[in-house]
């Protein structure tokens, strides 16, 4: 792998972790009204899986990276 590929995930990676962490002061079980633990941590992996690549994304289109 190239290095500007490397750059790329470590990028992904860092923008989802602290999606992680921005999404984890969300209580999602107040807005659903599921009963299934896991499910709401499902939607929770989705949507800071959604946000770290719109995150990324934004960020190479701005430093014109790519």
């Amino acid at each position: 792998m190239l290095m500007i590929q490397w750059v790329e995930i470590g990028i992904y990676l860092i923008c989802f972790a602290l999606s992680i962490y921005a999404l984890s002061s969300v209580r999602f079980e107040l807005f659903t009204k599921v009963r299934d633990p896991r499910k709401v941590q499902t939607l929770w992996l989705l949507l800071s899986c959604a946000l770290a690549y719109l995150v990324a994304q934004f960020i190479f289109a701005f430093t014109l990276y790519i």
